[in-house]
């Protein structure tokens, strides 16, 4: 064998060598969150910090993403770790709407890690006060996520559940807007449209900042046939968004829709690194996670392991059970 050609092969497995890699017993891996600016996004940058700190021969690039397309970027290993929807995610491993393919290569750290409030804002001056009537009124001028993404999607299923779509909306004068969750808030704040929806743990930065502004405006209640349609159909859940998040656009507490944070990883990821991984998440549950996002204060080990929609990666496994958590066989 030449020189060259030696040259040539150890350059072709270099290039054939995934984004894992390990150099002076360092591996460093890619974590797809979301947009930035948003919850997930900041959750996982403050999360990478803090699993870098506890161990240092771990590197983690938090890089932006959206829920319904981090399955499929995880599944398909350009990403090794990310955020996940708990029903978006089962649906994926499954191979069903809105997915087209099983994604078998999909495994978890569990579930909980931030319960996601569907926040509905109308401005007051707006006319109706309850979904049903605003959302089917002629004239309608609304903004969402950007297209395709789990917040934009339920919207669009609720407006199928109550007899109408964008498209309608369009057609009957009014206005459907989806962009970054920046482009929506100026979008109201500016009096593009008067109502706002968009799925993000609270307190959300967006609203919290709307509330503190000159325009203001009211949450909204999803009524219990939505919720229920929305739970019965794609199993999403049921909750409420707690009167003192908002104060100035609350008057008390909100029944809403809910979804709720998997941390989905690659098959590929070694074992090894999603035990360091989840015996971080384990050894600082509580009052350091909630330094990082209010909303991962709930974080329950034991809650974790029963989700069932996506397989717990190995090491997932060790360290829960080191805490004295069995997942179900």
């Amino acid at each position: 064998m030449t020189l060259l050609t030696s040259r040539r092969l150890l350059l072709g497995a270099g290039l054939a060598t995934p984004f894992i890699r390990t150099a002076s017993a360092q591996t460093t891996i890619e974590w797809v969150a979301g947009s930035v600016g948003g919850g997930w996004y900041t959750m996982a940058a403050g999360l990478s910090s803090l699993i870098r700190e506890e161990n240092p021969d771990l590197q983690i690039r938090v890089v932006p993403g959206g829920g319904l397309a981090n399955s499929t970027r995880i599944n398909n290993n350009q990403s090794q770790i990310g955020w996940g929807i708990d029903a978006f995610s089962a649906s994926a491993v499954q191979g069903i709407e809105p997915y087209s393919a099983k994604h078998d290569k999909l495994r978890c750290l569990g579930t909980g890690y931030s319960p996601t409030e569907h926040h509905f804002l109308r401005h007051k001056g707006a006319g109706p006060e309850d979904m049903r009537a605003i959302l089917t009124q002629r004239g309608l001028k609304i903004a969402a996520p950007q297209r395709s993404s789990t917040d934009e999607m339920t919207l669009q299923r609720i407006l199928k559940f109550l007899g109408t779509s964008p498209d309608k909306i369009r057609a009957d004068g009014g206005r459907y807007l989806t962009g970054s969750y920046a482009d929506i808030a100026s979008a109201y704040n500016d009096g593009q449209v008067d109502y706002l929806y968009a799925a993000l743990a609270h307190p959300a930065a967006i609203f919290t900042e709307i509330a503190q502004g000159r325009r203001g405006g009211a949450m909204v209640a999803f009524p219990q046939d939505v919720r229920d349609h929305l739970q019965k159909e794609y199993a999403y859940a049921q909750g409420v968004l707690p009167g003192a998040t908002y104060p100035t656009l609350m008057t008390g507490d909100v029944p809403v829709t809910l979804m709720d944070s998997v941390i989905l990883v690659h098959e590929s990821v070694p074992d090894d690194v999603t035990y360091k991984i989840t015996r971080t998440l384990i050894r600082n549950r509580g009052q350091r996670l909630i330094t990082i996002h209010a909303s991962m204060g709930a974080w329950n080990p034991t809650a974790s392991v029963a989700y069932r929609g996506v397989p717990l990666a190995g090491g997932a496994v060790r360290a829960f059970r080191e805490a004295g958590v069995n997942p179900p066989a």
